[in-house]
């Protein structure tokens, strides 16, 4: 293949170089060079589709883990990174760590692969070797932001090798806020490449499929495995089944996902697969059937978006409601909570929150404000909670810090500010997302959390008080040691004379 810039797209100029523009560089500059290096476009559809606040992006892991994590969950999927070796190192190991199994493919690259645009013929030569149909079904390629931002063309690789697809994505930390967004950047891509294939003709049934039965609504979110089928249960005297989640877990899947009758968002940021639903037709609707009201309003939602008459419509919320009721009544929250989270179902557990009698005063999330989460926020805000979209860390701080909760749930350093504040917390992503939400045994479950974490309040309060009065865990007091540690102030003064004038010798060689 030839290597010239008219065929690869990659302008040497543009590439981030070894004297700190590389991937060390800030987003802006990284930014700029991508423009340069043909990636406009790319970027321009990643800013419409996930606005940044008024800070430049929540703080959080690696935006590409998101993308990676859908890739690697998916059967008959190769899943190939290509970015820097310490960026790659980072996502492969959370990635086992949050249970990957299968392998991460990795083309290398250095600043002259990078200018002359072999590292694009490393990609399509890689590419071509892993396409086997016996083994995959799709193989996805996803840039990180050094080869982003030096125009690497993903995008020019074949749409298909062998029968197998090929799908080219960038996921540039500049371009992407959040790893939950990334999740839809290939979800998005792949609904696309399926839709495609749909409007071509048969396509291969999914497993398991029946080949007809009652309409399907298709969820459009990660959810903890038992709430398909709880929302299963409540489509029932509707008349509709509850149909594939997306991510899904095969190729296949997308074609029953895209067949669905209606496409609940019950993570409301995925723009770019709504985008994708709605092209194929099919009505989109917000929020979740997530505590009484939430469920009887979308269950009206759904039942009007699939044409189902009113009197099935009443009939499934009259079936599932007082459950409901009765999960809410055994199991009250009682305590101040504020909450933040970075996986985009925070303002449905907030609401859950609201009805377990919780007194909520504040919802931050990393992800942004879209139609779907609307109604949710409507309700959220008549109870008098305070919501914050692209929450960042230290708006997640100064609400604990403003409202002095009972329970603060949130992220790892909020989690650790709030313990160090003598305040019961807990980690959204893997204590509060990762169980049921929806109908009766979501209500029962989050309110046996949360319950028993308002119970240590107490035990904060001792273990405050008995490590609290020798400073144990603070300044010269940290770490691990044997006998207690000794004040030694005349150390202190030496080292703090010998940076000042180590200070004045900088001043005076800058100077010169």
């Amino acid at each position: 293949m030839n290597r010239s810039e008219d065929t690869d797209g990659v302008r040497p100029e543009a590439v981030p170089q070894e004297d700190g523009q590389g991937c060390h560089a800030g987003a802006e500059q990284m930014r700029a060079a991508a423009q340069a290096a043909g990636k406009g476009g790319v970027l321009a559809r990643l800013a419409a589709d996930y606005p940044k606040g008024p800070h430049d992006q929540p703080q959080s892991m690696c935006p590409a883990f998101g993308s990676l994590r859908v890739g690697l969950r998916m059967r008959r999927t190769a899943t190939v990174l290509s970015g820097s070796a310490c960026c790659v190192y980072g996502l492969t190991f959370t990635s086992h760590f949050y249970g990957a199994r299968r392998s991460v493919g990795y083309v290398p690259f250095n600043s002259e692969s990078l200018v002359t645009g072999k590292l694009f013929e490393d990609i399509r030569e890689a590419t071509y070797k892993l396409a086997d149909p016996a083994q995959y079904d799709a193989i996805v390629l996803i840039n990180l932001c050094v080869p982003t931002a030096s125009g690497v063309p993903l995008q020019l690789l074949p749409k298909q090798i062998n029968g197998v697809r090929v799908i080219g994505i960038d996921v540039p930390g500049f371009g992407v806020p959040t790893h939950a967004e990334a999740k839809d950047v290939l979800a998005g891509a792949m609904l696309h490449y399926a839709r495609s294939e749909v409007m071509a003709g048969p396509v291969q049934a999914p497993r398991g499929w029946s080949g007809g039965g009652k309409p399907t609504v298709t969820l459009l979110g990660e959810m903890f495995p038992a709430d398909p089928m709880i929302i299963g249960a409540m489509l029932e005297p509707m008349g509709l089944a509850a149909g594939t989640v997306v991510p899904t877990r095969e190729w296949r899947e997308l074609y029953s996902a895209l067949d669905g009758a209606v496409v609940a968002a019950i993570h409301p940021f995925y723009t770019a697969s709504v985008r994708e639903f709605e092209a194929a037709g099919r009505p989109v609707v917000g929020s979740a059937p997530v505590g009484v009201d939430g469920t009887v309003g979308w269950l009206q939602a759904i039942g009007e978006a699939a044409g189902v008459a009113q009197d099935r419509i009443d009939a499934a919320a009259n079936r599932i409601v007082p459950a409901i009721r009765g999960a809410l009544a055994a199991t009250p929250i009682k305590g101040r909570i504020t909450m933040s989270g970075y996986e985009g179902s925070e303002l449905i557990v907030a609401r859950l929150l609201v009805e377990s009698g919780a007194d909520l005063r504040y919802v931050g999330t990393a992800c942004p404000r879209t139609p779907w989460s609307e109604a949710d926020r409507e309700w959220l805000a008549a109870r008098g909670v305070q919501v914050q979209y692209r929450a960042s860390l230290e708006q997640d701080l100064a609400a604990m810090r403003e409202f002095q909760p009972d329970l603060a749930i949130g992220t790892t350093p909020l989690v650790q500010a709030a313990k160090e504040s003598r305040i019961p917390a807990l980690y959204f992503t893997n204590l509060i997302s990762a169980r049921p939400l929806m109908g009766p045994a979501g209500a029962g479950s989050l309110a046996a959390v949360i319950n028993s974490a308002l119970g240590n309040r107490d035990r904060f309060l001792q273990m405050d008080e008995f490590f609290g009065a020798s400073g144990v865990g603070t300044g010269d007091r940290a770490g691990v040691w044997e006998d207690t540690p000794k004040e030694r102030p005349e150390f202190r003064a030496n080292f703090r004379r010998q940076v000042i004038k180590l200070q004045r010798k900088l001043q005076s060689e800058q100077m010169v």
